[in-house]
């Protein structure tokens, strides 16, 4: 009921009101401000005469590569994946070869835990050997990335509480 009533007042008179806003007089705008004319905008639209002949002086000639500079840029060396995901996991396309001096994330895996596992067996020469890497891009590998080592830590006493399988 109570918007009824609102709607009645917000309505009354309502054309009066209209005519009477519509018919005062309108505000005016701020002036503007005058623009200056630099000398340095008005001599880069004009035109100079000796920069259009050095321009026409230019003249550039390309050739498009042959189809052996393109086979060479578009074959690049690739080696055997070593190490993948049995499987199709996440319904990634399995990928079958690497480009050499590249790995892919689980032969970075598999390279670091070898590493970490056995260091004298996996030295730095025989993992750049293994996986065609630089010995440069090798040894950061081995020295900045360590992999996840899961640790489970016992109870100290035997009154601690334990989760019971149900």
């Amino acid at each position: 009921m109570g918007a009824r009533v609102a709607r009645l007042f917000r309505n009354f008179n309502l054309e009066n009101r209209v005519h009477r806003e519509i018919g005062k007089a309108k505000p005016e705008a701020a002036p503007r401000h005058q623009t200056h004319i630099d000398p340095i905008s008005d001599a880069i639209h004009k035109k100079n005469d000796p920069l259009l002949g050095f321009l026409k002086s230019v003249y550039v000639e390309s050739k498009d590569p042959t189809e052996v500079m393109m086979d060479y840029l578009i074959k690049e060396e690739r080696r055997p994946l070593i190490s993948s995901l049995p499987g199709d996991p996440y319904g990634i396309v399995e990928i079958i070869d690497v480009p050499k001096g590249k790995l892919s994330i689980i032969e970075a895996l598999q390279a670091l835990n070898n590493h970490k596992n056995a260091p004298q067996t996996w030295t730095l020469d025989k993992v750049a050997l293994e996986y065609s890497l630089d010995l440069k891009d090798t040894k950061a590998l081995l020295e900045h990335f360590i992999p996840f080592e899961v640790k489970i830590i016992p109870p100290k006493t035997e009154d601690a509480k334990k989760i019971k399988d149900i």
